[in-house]
């Protein structure tokens, strides 16, 4: 807006524009502005009177100097080369002649280069103003020779304000929160948020009223957001799973609820740091700063980066209620040891190990039941001084390469204070001068946290406690371990040594 204002009021134009943005943003709103700050009576300016021919013409659609084109329905060059013609007149009754062409991506290859020429010799007298909401698809011989002006997306609030003067100046009695789920449902286009609140007055029979509006756009209750959060800074992996079905119930949309449960975190966040950020006159401000104080922002910021996740991978999983619940659990299961003792709950009970049955195996053949074996001595993987077990937290984390081999071959020692330090197993000490390979640990670190952490890696391994690459070698063996044993007795092949002299290929066998 203030290169546009300068641009005007210093007279310094340029004969081409280009707005991109996406849909509803104002492209040819502005265009239409623009253009009768061109053709005022009153000269050129930034401030069109509004009230004279030009301006009211421009307004009803039927000043004959400024041409609007719609590229999706006009795509050929015989389209083009008939407007390009016409722009080598002068103006009838104007100062300039504006063509609008909009959605520009869409006219062919032939007509862009029709319309190159003249925008490589363009008559004083023609202003183009190009709109599209595809600038990726524009010759970059034409982007060249425009002024790219990229529109972006209107903030909720902004819509909000607006969508409250509307309703004002039709004396159409509404609620503050309807209108907060129609600017957020608009997601930055001013033109979707009138739509919907044309269709919400029509729902409301003439009131936009909130629960009404909420139904109409299939919005989550925000007081299930809430027990979520209540239910899980308690620990209640049950009570959890009991609003989940609720929700099932009433037919939810577990995808929308992931993403405004996200804009639940982010405005708990918000209410940590900067708490004047939440209006007074919000309606759910009390459960908000309720919640920010039994939350750490550590906790807050863990949460999102899970519930994000979980959005992202809903797709991946078996339905839509599997992948909501198994993101709360997974909530669940990264929360600090002792959080529901601080909130005044009673800690749950860890539940007993049960021992590790052994998987099936065979060679050609479906083993027997296996003979009872004699397990290994069992590894221990905990981290010492942290809430953090550094196996599970490298199944989550995407890494490739010498990174991960780095990661697999340390324990963590410690992390606090955004730094993690690890201690690496000494037979790989190559990798502790990989910058390469830590760098990209530590940012997968910082992604997976949502803040910068810092990095640190030691030679040696912690006293009685194995890396993920000894674990995972330990079963390994342990599997193997199995197969061969469940092979050994299984009847079949002891029936075929014993009566056809067969043999098992030593090394043949492989754990299912």
């Amino acid at each position: 807006m203030q290169a546009l204002t300068n641009a005007l009021t210093q007279n310094r134009l340029h004969h081409a524009y280009l707005f991109t943005g996406t849909r509803g943003v104002g492209k040819t709103t502005i265009a239409r502005i623009f253009a009768k700050s061109l053709n005022c009576e009153s000269g050129i300016t930034a401030t069109p009177c509004g009230v004279c021919g030009a301006c009211t013409e421009i307004d009803s659609g039927r000043f004959v100097d400024l041409i609007e084109l719609d590229a999706a329905s006009n795509t050929q060059v015989d389209n083009m080369r008939e407007l390009l013609e016409s722009a080598l007149y002068a103006p009838t009754s104007g100062r300039f002649k504006v063509y609008i062409i909009d959605e520009v991506h869409m006219l062919s290859k032939s007509a862009f280069n029709a319309m190159l020429k003249t925008l490589e010799e363009p008559p004083s007298h023609v202003k183009f103003i190009l709109a599209t909401t595809d600038p990726q698809k524009i010759p970059v011989t034409v982007l060249s020779r425009c002024l790219q002006f990229n529109l972006k997306q209107l903030p909720p609030a902004l819509i909000l304000t607006h969508l409250q003067y509307v309703l004002g100046q039709e004396n159409i009695p509404f609620e503050n929160g309807a209108l907060n789920l129609v600017a957020r449902a608009a997601q930055g286009s001013m033109r979707d948020a009138l739509s919907l609140l044309d269709q919400a007055i029509a729902y409301s029979s003439g009131k936009v009223d909130e629960a009404l509006v909420r139904t109409m756009l299939g919005a989550i209750d925000q007081g299930y957001l809430f027990d979520l959060l209540q239910t899980l800074r308690a620990g209640d992996g049950a009570g959890l799973l009991r609003i989940a079905d609720d929700m099932a119930i009433r037919s939810l949309a577990f995808e929308a609820a992931l993403q405004d449960l996200a804009t639940l975190l982010h405005r708990i966040a918000l209410a940590q740091t900067i708490p004047q950020a939440i209006p007074e006159d919000e309606p759910e401000r009390v459960r908000l700063l309720e919640l920010a104080q039994q939350f750490t922002p550590e906790e807050i910021q863990l949460n999102y980066q899970i519930v994000i996740h979980g959005r992202n991978e809903i797709d991946l999983a078996p339905d839509e209620y599997a992948g909501f619940t198994m993101t709360l659990l997974r909530m669940l299961a990264f929360a600090p040891q002792g959080a529901a003792a601080s909130a005044g709950q009673a800690v749950p009970k860890p539940a007993p190990a049960i021992a590790p049955q052994p998987a099936p195996a065979t060679a050609r053949h479906m083993a027997a039941e296996p003979a009872p074996v004699t397990q290994p001595a069992p590894v221990r993987t905990a981290a010492s001084g942290a809430d953090l077990d550094w196996n599970t937290l490298l199944s989550q984390l995407n890494l490739q390469g010498m990174a991960r081999e780095l990661a697999k071959n340390s324990v963590l020692a410690s992390f606090s204070e955004g730094r993690v330090v690890l201690n690496l197993a000494p037979q790989h000490k190559h990798l502790q001068t990989n910058k390469i390979a830590q760098d990209k640990l530590q940012a997968a670190l910082s992604e997976y946290f949502v803040k910068p952490i810092r990095l640190a890696v030691e030679l040696g391994a912690a006293k009685d406690v194995a890396t993920p690459a000894a674990v995972e070698q330990h079963e390994k063996q342990t599997r193997q371990q199995q197969a061969e044993e469940a092979i050994k007795h299984d009847a079949f092949v002891r029936e075929a040594q014993a009566h056809l002299g067969a043999q098992v290929i030593e090394g043949s066998i492989r754990p299912v």
